[in-house]
């Protein structure tokens, strides 16, 4: 079948970024520079133009970039534009010949050469004159009398009827006010455009950039065995917001069901004055837009609210879909739960462990729509109230579909609302929920314990084509993740392991996470002992079913390291974003180095950490200067930079590329600031 219009000759390739050729958006956030690049190409020697459109989806027109779209070579283009709205953007390419450049091209090298009959320079010379002359059909006002007049001075040299022309010459032909107005005016009749609208997502700041607090409020009391409630909450916030968290997250705060109530560590039978799980959601007070009882009112909530915003900080509510057997949509919408053969309701179970308080929803409802509707409101009923943080419990579990509508219908009305995926499963699952619209994602940080591990992980996170749409957000624990690794008896060594974790997610990921108080006072006991190679993740008197009363005032307690931490954050922009991430080679695999560097070169940060919880480790690292904004310099004259601890404020005088570090547990980390050569600073 013949093409619409046969005389488009160029074809464009390999656009980026795109994700899923453009069936979904890739991610970045607001002030950002979005670097498009593709492969265009025609056929012959013809020279090409190129021109980016974009626009942000509140505008109708395109927005468009003429002349910075530019050849980095074999047929590669790159141009740019800045997102400066959060939102949903869109881009596409136009690609077309240039015959007007391709032209005074070729008489450039005919006028070099001067071997050319007599005839030919005159010719070439009108031909260049019928160029402008076209150019100025699409032109108006002082730009068409310009290349009019271009034109006019082309056809009086040329009836000078001179054979060859000096090469010095050449400039005064056409002047270069004229090459640059021409851009402005392509070919566009005969232009090629991609064949689709490639869409981008445009999130604000914190979507890239966050501490996260987890804090579970029936636990805030200060008074053991006493309920805590929203007010302990809002009491404890000025602590947590001078840790440097700047999102504090909470479990559930719904009504907990009674029917098959869980008792303390994870028993199937609740004694008097057991509180349940608050995963178990739903009971005669109400289910996923209520709040329970004991923890307060509506009013303590917004109370809450607004202290978090007073402290700089923002609330995340966990959104959990599954239903106590008490919650009112059982009763009311038994459809959108799975039926076994004897009438029974299907409860959650993950052989061998059975959740018997807790049913899940099933997506393959003949009343699909309606739970669909249900779910969103449950969102929306939540933003309304000025939430704008989520964290959603196993999404992984629930149609992936329903995600990409629900998320698109939250957003349109409310685009800075920021989606957190707890998904432990499987890469393409946890993928596709970013793709499908989930601002960050929890990750495999946890299980990654060597160098090489965490290396290969964060390379193949932090880079295309999967930084494009994923971005992580790491925890050392969790309430359902305690890892063999932090469960250490001796205090020493326990510390020196918590310590290490923690300075691994605040600078390798630009957001991460800790459950607490349970990670800063190093909590370390599991439900059971190790058997074999293989331990418990879950906790010994898990806050998941029970309270707990911490003591903050224990002297093992990390706190001060953590808030030093979230200050280094919050001061170095480099550890604010992914992007910059390399690794450095350590000829010690107990030592990990690694930096980050903003595009702008402002901020450089180098981390060396000992990975050795029991142990003084050594090694020699080789830097990759060139990533550190540094120059190489040579044998000879080697590169000499100051670095300061920001960990001890400590400084030290490096030379070239290899230079040796020592770190005891008790200290397992340098976090390095790239300051100047010590000679600069003396000038």
């Amino acid at each position: 079948m013949k093409p619409s219009e046969g005389r488009k000759r160029v074809v464009i390739e390999e656009i980026q970024p795109t994700v899923n050729a453009g069936r979904y958006a890739a991610k970045r956030i607001v002030g950002d520079e979005v670097i498009v690049t593709a492969a265009i190409f025609g056929d012959g020697h013809d020279h090409l133009g190129a021109r980016l459109l974009f626009r942000h989806s509140s505008e109708r027109t395109w927005q468009a970039q003429h002349s910075t779209f530019r050849e980095l070579g074999n047929d590669l283009w790159t141009a740019s534009f800045t997102a400066d709205r959060i939102g949903l953007w869109h881009f596409t390419i136009e690609a077309w010949v240039d015959h007007f450049d391709t032209w005074l091209h070729d008489l450039d090298k005919r006028l070099a050469a001067q071997q050319d009959s007599p005839q030919d320079i005159p010719l070439a010379l009108k031909i260049g004159a019928n160029h402008l002359e076209t150019l100025a059909t699409r032109a108006r006002g002082d730009d068409k009398k310009a290349f009019k007049a271009a034109a006019l001075e082309l056809r009086n040299l040329a009836a000078q009827n001179l054979p060859l022309y000096e090469e010095s010459a050449t400039p005064g032909i056409i002047q270069p006010e004229i090459v640059s107005l021409a851009k402005q005016y392509p070919n566009l009749p005969y232009a090629t455009r991609a064949e689709k609208e490639f869409p981008v997502w445009v999130d604000r700041k914190r979507a890239e950039y966050s501490s996260w607090y987890e804090l579970f409020p029936r636990s805030a009391s200060n008074n053991p065995g006493q309920h805590g409630t929203l007010r302990d909450v809002e009491a404890r916030l000025p602590e947590i917001a001078a840790m440097g968290f700047n999102i504090l997250y909470l479990p559930p705060i719904h009504p907990i069901g009674r029917a098959f109530r869980k008792g303390k560590n994870n028993s199937v039978t609740a004694e008097p004055g057991d509180v349940g799980s608050p995963w178990a959601i739903g009971s005669i007070e109400g289910g996923h837009t209520e709040i329970l009882s004991a923890l307060g009112t509506f009013s303590d909530f917004d109370s809450l609210l607004r202290a978090a915003k007073h402290n700089g900080m923002e609330l995340a509510l966990d959104i959990a879909f599954q239903c106590s057997p008490d919650h009112p949509w059982v009763k009311a919408h038994p459809a959108w739960f799975t039926t076994r053969p004897d009438g029974s309701i299907q409860y959650a179970e993950n052989p061998p462990k059975k959740y018997q308080d807790i049913y899940p929803l099933n997506f393959e409802s003949s009343d699909w729509r309606g739970l669909w509707d249900a779910l969103y409101k449950v969102f929306k009923f939540w933003v309304d109230r000025g939430v704008r943080v989520f964290r959603v419990d196993n999404p992984h579990t629930k149609a992936l579909p329903f995600w990409e509508w629900c998320i698109e219908q939250i957003r349109a009305q409310t685009p800075d609302v920021l989606f957190l995926a707890e998904a432990f499963t499987r890469p393409h699952v946890m993928y596709s929920l970013a793709k499908a619209g989930y601002t960050q994602s929890y990750t495999y940080f946890t299980w990654r314990q060597t160098a090489q591990e965490l290396e290969a992980y964060f390379t193949e996170i932090c880079n295309p084509p999967v930084s494009d749409f994923f971005r992580p957000n790491v925890w050392p624990n969790t309430p359902d993740i305690l890892h063999a690794q932090l469960q250490v008896a001796d205090p020493a060594e326990r510390r020196a392991i918590f310590m290490q974790r923690v300075i691994l997610a605040a600078t390798l990921s630009a957001s991460y996470g800790i459950y607490g108080p349970a990670y800063e006072l190093c909590e370390w006991r599991p439900a059971k002992p190790a058997a074999g190679k293989t331990s418990s993740e879950e906790y010994l008197d898990s806050e998941k079913y029970q309270l707990r009363t911490w003591d903050r005032s224990d002297p093992i307690s990390i706190a001060p390291l953590i808030t030093q931490l979230n200050r280094i954050r919050y001061e170095n922009f480099a550890l604010q974003s992914n992007h910059g991430l390399h690794f450095h080679h350590a000829e010690n695999p107990q030592i990990m180095a690694y930096s980050k560097t903003t595009p702008d070169t402002v901020s450089t940060i180098l981390t060396i950490v000992n990975l050795d919880s029991k142990a003084d480790q050594s090694s020699m690292i080789d830097l990759a200067l060139d990533k550190l904004n540094l120059s190489w310099g040579t044998d000879e004259n080697p590169t000499i930079f100051e670095v300061e601890d920001l960990l001890t404020s400590a400084k030290y005088t490096w030379r070239g590329p290899r230079n040796y570090v020592a770190l005891k547990p008790e200290l397992p980390a340098h976090i390095l600031r790239i300051t100047s050569h010590p000679t600069e600073d003396k000038a």
